[in-house]
């Protein structure tokens, strides 16, 4: 235990920090979204691709990790459905609860990996991010359109736009096609890469914590506190009893499940306000779970025994 707090103890103590800054005005407020755009669309892809590229591939079971994680998260967007008429809330604050069911906060994720299981368990995450960014984008979008208060139906040929340009599955798409080369990274493009990508923790996790909003927190109700059981207790125990049953090694076990219980991404926030979602809720979703993530995440190592 006492091994896996030191693991996490500077991963969270990097939110917090980033959350004391923007309260404390050290930085200007103008900083932030810069801040989430630097890592978004370029140190982030950078740790990705540069991952991706050079991991052994062959070793891992691609496939159990894929069935795994996909199906964690279509099992989940099942059960969120049937649960909607049990949670009786409107179709705006619906389509918020189901991105909290199913979108998982990357930034956390990796740094999460990183600390807990290394370079292997860096690599399955990636590989999650490849395969759950769009899926969960997809269906998210699909969601908002449908019980949103707007009157945006986005096309077959948009959305895919979208998620092509997503980021995040771009540098893992390249990262894996330049791996299947066998050619590896150029020295100089592979070291520049790498050093980039350094950046990519320490400025994401500062900006989650910019972006959690206590008053938001102070605010939720019933209906976060069921979407927070779902997203980080009984996500992660789908995703711990797929992997099973699919017999998958203790790195790739750990790893799924770790990803499986991660905390709602601070994107959703965004999508909920461009498309009639209730971003008042998002907002309250996003923090209350990555409150209680810290909690949480290292319960699941405990369980996992990852260090």
């Amino acid at each position: 235990m006492l091994a896996i707090l030191s693991a996490l103890i500077p991963t969270f103590a990097l939110i917090v920090l980033g959350f004391i800054l923007r309260q404390r005005k050290f930085l200007p407020d103008a900083f932030w979204p810069g801040a989430e755009k630097l890592t978004y669309y370029v140190t982030f892809p950078a740790l990705l691709f540069s991952n991706t590229a050079r991991a052994d591939l062959g070793s891992l079971p691609l496939a159990g990790i894929a069935t795994a994680m996909l199906g964690t998260v279509f099992i989940c967007t099942v059960l969120i459905l049937i649960a909607k008429p049990v949670l009786k809330v409107g179709n705006p604050a619906f389509s918020s609860l189901f991105q909290g069911a199913i979108r998982p906060n990357t930034y956390i994720g990796l740094a999460v990996a990183a600390a807990l299981l290394g370079e292997a368990g860096l690599t399955v995450t990636a590989l999650c991010v490849a395969l759950v960014v769009p899926t969960v984008n997809v269906l998210s979008v699909l969601a908002c359109a449908h019980w949103g208060d707007n009157d945006r139906t986005p096309g077959a040929v948009s959305l895919l736009r979208d998620v092509l340009r997503n980021p995040l599955l771009m540098a893992c798409v390249l990262g894996i096609g330049i791996n299947m080369t066998g050619f590896g990274l150029p020295p100089v493009l592979g070291p520049f890469l790498e050093v980039l990508g350094r950046a990519a923790l320490p400025i994401g996790l500062l900006a989650v914590g910019a972006g959690l909003d206590l008053s938001a927190a102070r605010r939720a109700g019933g209906s976060v506190g069921f979407s927070t059981l779902g997203k980080l207790v009984i996500s992660p125990a789908i995703a711990a009893g797929l992997c099973l049953l699919l017999g998958l090694p203790q790195v790739e076990l750990a790893a799924v499940v770790l990803y499986a219980g991660l905390p709602c991404s601070a994107s959703a926030f965004v999508l909920a306000r461009l498309m009639g979602g209730d971003a008042q809720m998002m907002a309250s979703i996003i923090t209350v779970h990555t409150l209680v993530a810290i909690v949480s995440i290292p319960i699941l190592a405990v369980l996992l025994h990852v260090v």
